[in-house]
């Protein structure tokens, strides 16, 4: 008995306690993640995948009803189209306002985006924690990352608030209602907001208590890491937007 008293009980893979230890005790929560050195991204992965298919859900639902009562936001300049290019404009917009484009394929975006950005992020994070001198390893900087994500959960709830409220999908997320005309910069834009700056934050805290990194080394990775992973999304969004004329807007979580 004296034994098996001292063997450790076993994690739970899904412990929403610690969502909110997140947000109120991040220090005590990395800590814990530190020492523990177990995998334990399953929790925030699981959330943010919830609040991302709300999201799909409640845009995908505004967007429907705005198409079917036809008070669905027209292109700049409709006036001066053609009578041809109009209705092909509209039954384009007909076509697409399926099940299938309306849900299935922005919910498959969105969690694409969500699990590859997730996977890229904790694996260059990993990358450039190593070449600082960190000790961590792969599954601790997903652990990090995963939990560092959390406040995306957050602004997910918020948008979806948003949206029943005002009854339209959000037009210009982030800060990209600055900006007039798309491009590179009104890409960049959509991504960064009080949200990615929290993530930015815990993401210095988190690889410096689990990693080791001096608190210089830590805030240069983070700094370093998510500028290159905005410049490509940016510059895939873009390009995305330039070929098809729509824009990609959930950034990588």
């Amino acid at each position: 008995m004296t034994e098996a008293s001292k063997l450790p009980s076993p994690q739970k893979r899904l412990d929403f306690s610690q969502v909110l230890a997140l947000f109120l005790r991040p220090r005590g929560l990395f800590e814990r993640i530190a020492a523990e050195g177990q995998p334990t991204w399953q929790t925030p992965m699981l959330v943010l995948s919830i609040t991302a298919l709300l999201v799909v859900l409640v845009s995908g639902f505004l967007t429907a009803r705005a198409a079917q009562m036809g008070t669905a936001a027209l292109p700049p300049d409709f006036q001066y189209w053609t009578p041809e290019m109009q209705q092909n404009y509209f039954s384009a917009q007909q076509a697409m306002s399926g099940p299938t484009f309306v849900y299935i394929i922005p919910l498959v975006g969105s969690l694409v985006s969500l699990w590859l950005g997730w996977l890229a992020l904790g694996g260059l994070m990993h990358l450039a924690s190593t070449l600082l001198g960190g000790r961590g390893t792969m599954s601790g900087a997903l652990n990090v990352t995963a939990w560092a994500a959390l406040p995306f959960a957050l602004r997910d709830i918020l948008r979806v608030i948003f949206m029943l409220v005002v009854q339209h999908p959000i037009a210009s997320p982030g800060l990209s209602g600055f900006v007039t005309e798309a491009g590179f910069l009104s890409q960049l834009l959509s991504h960064v907001d009080i949200f990615l700056i929290w993530q930015m934050l815990l993401l210095m805290m988190g690889f410096f208590l689990v990693d080791n990194l001096s608190q210089g080394k830590a805030i240069l990775g983070a700094f370093i890491v998510l500028g290159l992973i905005l410049a490509a999304w940016s510059g895939l969004g873009t390009l995305t937007s330039s070929l098809s004329g729509t824009a990609i807007q959930r950034p990588f979580f």
